[in-house]
């Protein structure tokens, strides 16, 4: 039929240019962003499983910092608690020193002298012993608790091993000093006792820091692996992408060149009036 009014040829001819026209949008818009899925209009179940595996990823990296907390507070005490060993070491070097009968006074005295700047120096580190506000050998905390999974609901503890003068670790006393070789004797055996125990104490503060360093190289390959698999679910596969773009581009043109006949098919019934 021809008429001036309806021209189903235009329609149809309209319909398939503008269908061309929202997958050229979309196609346009995938390449823009490199996601085939950049909302949930595009795809509402798989934008929420990304989501949520996107935020278990910010989950990881909130773990991962406080790993790297944990780490840090660690080496702090590590260095700190080798320096004590060693210088209880040098200590019970004086106190054997003086514990020889045979050493004049003034002898004694000068390796008494000694023996208290050492004494000294390890009430120094322990209280320099801090990462972040956090002292793990000066008995001011009971433990330090890093996040081990991205919910919070599992966690690491380290405990603390209080180093202090006068403790249950280091039992020598903040005054503890010798003037006869009987002293200096006592003052040895008690120096071995806390020597032993310094070093227990390192071998477990020790341990924790390999847990954690452990705990934290798994956080980064399990974190990788999630953002591997938000990548997989919403990344466009961008080859696909740019030769699906060029399809359109002609099938746009086609369109709009199968419109334009289609329009101009009206203009037949003119040649009915002549």
């Amino acid at each position: 039929m021809n008429s001036v009014n309806t021209n189903p040829g235009a329609m149809i001819a309209l319909q398939n240019l503008n269908k061309s026209n929202m997958e050229l949008q979309q196609v346009q818009n995938r390449i823009n962003t490199g996601l085939e899925v950049a909302n949930a209009k595009d795809n509402g179940g798989i934008f929420a499983i990304a989501q949520r595996m996107r935020a278990e990823v910010a989950g990881y990296g909130v773990v991962q910092q406080s790993l790297d907390r944990g780490n840090a507070t660690l080496d702090v005490s590590l260095a700190a608690g080798e320096a004590i060993s060693d210088l209880l070491i040098e200590m019970k070097e004086k106190a054997l020193a003086a514990a020889d009968t045979s050493l004049d006074t003034a002898s004694r005295s000068a390796l008494n002298e000694d023996f208290m700047a050492l004494r000294d120096q390890i009430s120094t580190i322990v209280d320099n012993a801090e990462f972040n506000g956090i002292n793990l050998i000066d008995g001011s905390t009971d433990a330090f608790v890093a996040l081990a999974n991205q919910d919070g609901s599992n966690t690491i503890t380290v405990a603390s091993e209080d180093m202090s003068l006068s403790g249950s670790i280091v039992t020598i006393g903040a005054a503890a000093s010798f003037s006869t070789a009987s002293q200096a004797s006592g003052v040895a055996s008690q120096i071995a006792t806390s020597l032993d125990a310094v070093n227990e104490a390192l071998a477990r503060l020790g341990t924790k820091s390999k847990a954690l360093e452990i705990h934290s190289t798994f956080v980064a390959k399990l974190s990788d692996t999630l953002e591997k698999g938000i990548g997989n679910l919403v990344d466009a596969d961008m080859a696909k992408e740019s030769a699906k773009l060029q399809s359109l581009q002609v099938k746009q043109q086609l369109g709009i060149q199968a419109l334009s006949i289609a329009n101009a098919a009206p203009q037949s019934v003119l040649s009915f009036f002549r």
